[in-house]
């Protein structure tokens, strides 16, 4: 499906500047959020126990801490509410010896008396599993830069790695500064969707500079911008297509898929827009300023085929018994 015309080539390059403007303020403007503000991690990270409440009517949070302040073990809890006004989450540091037993069914006796409550949720994690877990989650992203750094310099050439990974990391970061900066608990989930955010953007960069590729094969053009803005305008109906259609089944799980997948939603979100303009706009012009030759690559490959050839000439001699 085309939205745009193949033939009629979009300026795109023209923009180059702000859109790096842009992109230099909330990239650093996220920098700063997670310098000063961090991140807000959850049970899976910072370990702890976490225990989810229901009320039938509208949960009195304040009575809920008053009532805690009785217990030496939940005094500290902190309470916040949950989705709804029905539902309450309750979040302490204890996790090892300290929480023994159905603290489940401590905290349920416990606030009885603030009215009718239902345990919906416990989430036990020790502060070693938790620290754990942060440590292989940061490996996660370090590892999955390390591939992708190794398959586009095989793919590509250098350049279009190292713009593909210096375009990653500005996504990473930037999700990283909307995360900080709404307060999104970063938890396993979390992990999954910037693994998530990682794969999609660098599968558009690639679709991108294998167009770019092509175009500089295929072009009749010589200066880099002409065939950027080329190639970028053959893929613009479905760079369009796929993001827009990839948005709307994760804004339908945003506003409708509950609270257990409303920060997962919410990250994806914020991915999918930065990563689609980062694969346009911080990917592709890194090739210009790393100061990407085309007649250099042209020649390259016609020396690649020249040889390739020799070589299918001298088997189909050695083949017929000439050599």
């Amino acid at each position: 499906m085309q939205i745009f015309t193949k033939a009629k080539v979009y300026d795109f390059m023209k923009f180059r500047f702000a859109s790096l403007s842009l992109s230099a303020i909330l990239f650093f403007g996220s920098v700063f959020l997670l310098l000063t503000k961090g991140l807000n991690y959850g049970i899976d990270f910072s370990g702890g126990t976490l225990i989810q409440v229901k009320y039938e009517g509208v949960a009195p949070l304040d009575k809920i801490r008053e009532t805690l302040l009785k217990s030496e073990k939940l005094k500290n809890a902190n309470v916040t509410e949950f989705g709804s006004e029905h539902e309450v989450n309750i979040r302490f540091s204890g996790s090892d010896s300290s929480v023994s037993g159905d603290i489940g069914a401590e905290v349920k006796e416990l606030l009885k008396e603030t009215g009718n409550v239902e345990i919906r949720r416990v989430d036990i994690v020790g502060p070693k599993v938790g620290s754990e877990l942060r440590e292989k989650g940061l490996m996660a992203i370090l590892v999955s830069f390390g591939a992708v750094l190794i398959y586009i310099t095989l793919r590509f050439e250098w350049r279009f790695a190292v713009a593909a990974i210096i375009s990653e990391i500005h996504d990473v970061v930037i999700t990283l500064g909307a995360i900080s900066l709404f307060a999104i608990n970063v938890n396993l989930d979390t992990l999954a969707a910037i693994l998530t955010i990682l794969g999609y953007s660098l599968n558009d960069t690639i679709i991108i500079f294998d167009r770019i590729r092509e175009g500089i094969v295929t072009s009749k053009r010589s200066d880099m911008i002409d065939v950027i803005n080329e190639s970028i305008s053959a893929t613009l109906s479905r760079t369009i297509l796929t993001s827009f259609t990839t948005l709307m089944v994760v804004a339908v799980l945003f506003f409708f898929g509950g609270d257990m997948i409303h920060d997962f939603s919410f990250v994806l979100i914020v991915g999918i827009l930065i990563g689609t303009i980062s694969s346009v706009y911080i990917a592709v012009p890194f090739l210009i300023w790393f100061k990407f030759n085309i007649e250099q690559y042209r020649a390259r490959l016609a020396e690649k085929q020249k040889q390739q050839k020799e070589r299918e000439r001298e088997r189909a001699m050695f083949e017929k018994g000439v050599v």
